[in-house]
């Protein structure tokens, strides 16, 4: 493998993986994020409130979302905001950490494991929403589940994705903090993904803005819980959209956005 084409961004490692590679990656990451601290519920913050607020949730018609899929979303914290909207939530979780979760906010909850090949156990047209905060970057076959989340989402359902665009550093080496595989997304291979899945942009934002992060991480502000500083957040990534450079190694390549959020329907 050369290595380099991934770290320019050029392809996305584990894309391209065979079925095999895929179950080596998938038990890998098994309980990988749940081993970083998110085991214990009653020590587990959730993080993202009003940038899923600001991004994600406004705008949609959530009297129309009856039956939501979550992907990956650990206690289902992600979902409360909306939870008196929904009727029933599915959360697809490869963790034995999270499995006892049977209700969010009073709303019956189904935890189902995935398949170590990411084929969605679910029927065609199935959900009125899916949520996909932080996984996919996790995940070897990006593309093919895209393609899964287009096959499962009803025509005038929305598909709510927030993913890194950066490395992440090299995933080659040791990483504190990170699970062993987890790799950002290339923006334009990102772009180009969601094309070819035949669904459609109808937001795109860039956001966590990398030096606001680095604030974030050793200040214990909670700059993503906080309608204001989320908003400065995304000034900020709109003035430096240029930088998405994909592999950082100098430090005014991380004056940047490090994510993106978007907000996609079934074309």
């Amino acid at each position: 493998m050369d290595k380099q084409e991934y770290l320019d961004g050029r392809k996305l490692i584990g894309d391209d993986y065979s079925e095999s590679e895929i179950k080596i990656w998938a038990e890998e990451e098994r309980e990988a994020y749940a081993n970083l601290g998110a085991r214990n519920k009653s020590e587990y913050k959730y993080k993202y409130h009003a940038l899923n607020k600001k991004i994600g949730f406004s705008g949609l018609n959530l009297e129309k979302c009856n039956r939501v899929l979550g992907i990956g979303s650990a206690w289902g914290d992600e979902l409360t905001p909306i939870a008196k909207y929904i009727k029933e939530i599915i959360v697809l979780e490869p963790s034995e950490a999270f499995a006892e979760n049977t209700s969010i906010m009073g709303v019956p909850t189904q935890y189902i494991k995935p398949n170590d090949v990411n084929y969605l156990p679910f029927d065609d047209e199935m959900f009125d929403l899916i949520i996909c905060l932080g996984v996919l970057h996790h995940i070897p076959n990006v593309s093919f589940m895209l393609q899964e989340f287009h096959r499962c989402i009803r025509p005038d359902g929305a598909i709510i994705i927030r993913e890194p665009i950066v490395s992440m550093g090299d995933w080659s080496k040791k990483r504190v903090g990170l699970t062993k595989n987890e790799r950002g997304i290339p923006l334009n291979i990102f772009r180009n993904i969601i094309s070819r899945c035949s669904l459609s942009i109808k937001k795109e934002k860039l956001c966590m803005f990398q030096p606001l992060r680095y604030l974030s991480k050793f200040s214990k502000m909670d700059i993503y819980n906080n309608k204001y500083l989320t908003v400065f957040d995304l000034i900020l990534c709109k003035f430096f959209s240029w930088n998405t450079n994909y592999h950082k190694t100098r430090v005014w390549q991380k004056f940047s956005p490090s994510s993106v959020y978007y907000v996609l329907h079934k074309k």
